[in-house]
């Protein structure tokens, strides 16, 4: 029996997760909608029945996780028709973001530059992420970004 798409984060398969999924109209109301669901997500009872017992998510990390929450489902509100699936999982080292929409492009981020005004979101993501992964659907594409509690130890 194969492993379940559900069930996979950036990195295979979840041992334990605590999870929370909206699903959000499309239209451009529904960004901050994302980014509140996210802080109550990262700072409400989710994150005290995280793995490992973890019961305060630092403030740094729930700003990125709303920049990251932010500029992923703008993109989808931005070129997909609604409705947007936004989930949340907590793991034993990171919060991860996926969103699926219905638009079947896979993006890709752009070259650097510092006169282009706009569509930075993929780059500002891959940026502050540990991992990016996008993954063609059936009907679109998903897209999970993870974001670690703690930076890698140096190399």
């Amino acid at each position: 029996m194969g492993a379940d798409p559900e069930r996979q984060s950036c990195h295979g398969p979840i041992p334990v997760a605590v999870e929370e999924t909206l699903t959000l109209s499309g239209d451009g109301s529904c960004i901050a909608e994302a980014r509140d669901l996210a802080a109550a997500f990262l700072t409400g009872k989710a994150a005290a029945r995280g793995p490992g017992g973890r019961t305060k998510v630092s403030r740094r990390i729930v700003a990125v996780t709303q920049l990251v929450v932010s500029e992923l489902v703008t993109n989808a509100c931005k070129h997909a028709p609604g409705p947007v699936l936004l989930r949340l999982r907590l793991a034993d080292e990171a919060v991860e973001v996926e969103v699926r929409d219905s638009h079947p492009e896979i993006p890709t981020a752009r070259q650097a530059d510092p006169y282009r005004v706009g569509q930075h979101g993929l780059e500002i993501v891959k940026a502050i992420a540990a991992d990016l992964a996008v993954v063609p659907e059936p009907t679109g594409k998903r897209i999970t970004a993870r974001i670690l509690f703690a930076p890698p130890p140096p190399a």
